[in-house]
């Protein structure tokens, strides 16, 4: 066995829900740690589900994910090549991870940003280094250059970043791309795009202009489709085949397309989903600014706040039927925007513990 899976400290996935409920005797449970879409999801994909039910399961999926494929493609005005699908965004890191390290070679995160990165870089014996985030939470673009050497081959943007929240524009990504050695990879990851405020806020347009930059989406969140694992990457056309080599054949299965597809058609579901999580994290917000607790500002679907007691706090709300995230940085706690009845709760139960 590689001494580096020893080592590994794997990432803990999300305890089964009704399995933790039991556990508590609660007679309800609401995760609020996982950032997922407290909306569920379109009633277009529920349709294209059922209708699609076991017709062909005998059959394997199309492995090139062709309407899916298209339609993505047509939307970002992208050459259908430069796409590659994985089994969630989660997959795609994999892919990435095996095609361009090898052991020795450096990559490059902020701190703190999602654990995935480093753990598929230690799998395989990359060295990762760690850049501090700003105080506001932004990334140090200017600490992560002067961090590149000519070991690093990925460099990992996640925006908006998770878990801080916070959002790098357009701009600032493209003038940090342009110095980084054309050898490097940047990786964007997008996962949580689609919930800032901003206009014209992805860095798709960037991927025909930089052969070195990798852009990445989900349709995990704003989708609601978590449990369908569906993410893709957009690369320039050349690296997206060297990346198509390493993906398994068939990996995203018919019924996550058939959903997927339905989804990424019902964009006015999306942009009730957007505006309702706007509205609630604007509320979220000036509730922690008006007791004091300080928090980073967020473009995302969650929040990421400090508290003085955050684990008793974080133990109070999850017995009072509140799952929230911890263990990011120490008195920080991660809460994912819930809805409107949901959020008002959550403000009672801080209150009542800070009391």
């Amino acid at each position: 066995m590689k001494k580096a899976i020893e080592e590994l400290q794997p990432y803990i996935p999300e305890q089964p829900l009704e399995e933790l409920q039991s556990e508590l005797g609660l007679s309800k449970l609401v995760r609020l740690s996982a950032n997922e879409n407290p909306y569920g999801t379109s009633e277009t994909v529920k349709d294209a589900v059922v209708n699609w039910a076991y017709s062909q399961s005998n059959r394997y999926p199309d492995g090139d994910a062709t309407e899916l494929r298209n339609l993505i493609s047509e939307k970002f005005s992208l050459d259908p090549k430069q796409i590659v699908f994985g089994v969630g965004l989660d997959e795609v890191i994999v892919m990435l991870s095996r095609v361009f390290l090898e052991p020795g070679d450096e990559e490059l995160i902020s701190s703190p940003t999602f654990s995935e990165y480093a753990l598929h870089a230690e799998i395989e014996e990359a060295v990762i280094k760690k850049v501090p985030v700003l105080a506001n939470g932004g990334i140090d673009f200017s600490n992560m250059l002067k961090a590149i050497t000519p070991k690093t081959k990925l460099v990992w943007i996640c925006n908006p970043n998770n878990p801080t929240g916070t959002f790098e524009n357009v701009k600032d990504i493209e003038h940090f791309v342009s110095q980084v050695p054309a050898d490097t990879l940047v990786l964007v990851d997008e996962a949580y795009i689609d919930f800032v405020s901003e206009p014209n806020a992805t860095a798709m347009d960037l991927t025909k202009k930089y052969p070195n930059i990798v852009v990445m989406r989900t349709f995990s969140k704003a989708y609601g489709l978590a449990n369908f694992r569906v993410g893709y990457a957009v690369f320039s056309k050349e690296v997206a085949e060297q990346v198509q080599k390493v993906r398994l054949p068939y990996n995203v299965n018919s019924i996550a397309q058939e959903a997927a597809t339905a989804a990424f058609k019902d964009q006015k579901f999306v942009d009730e989903v957007v505006k309702n999580n706007a509205e609630q994290r604007t509320q979220l917000e000036a509730f922690f600014d008006e007791q004091g607790i300080k928090h980073y500002q967020s473009q995302a679907n969650f929040i990421f706040f400090e508290y003085k007691d955050a684990d008793k706090l974080a133990d109070y709300l999850l017995h009072n039927g509140y799952l929230i995230r911890t263990g990011l940085r120490p008195n920080w706690l991660r809460i994912t925007v819930g809805t409107a009845d949901d959020n008002q709760n959550i403000e009672r139960l801080i209150k009542e513990f800070s009391k």
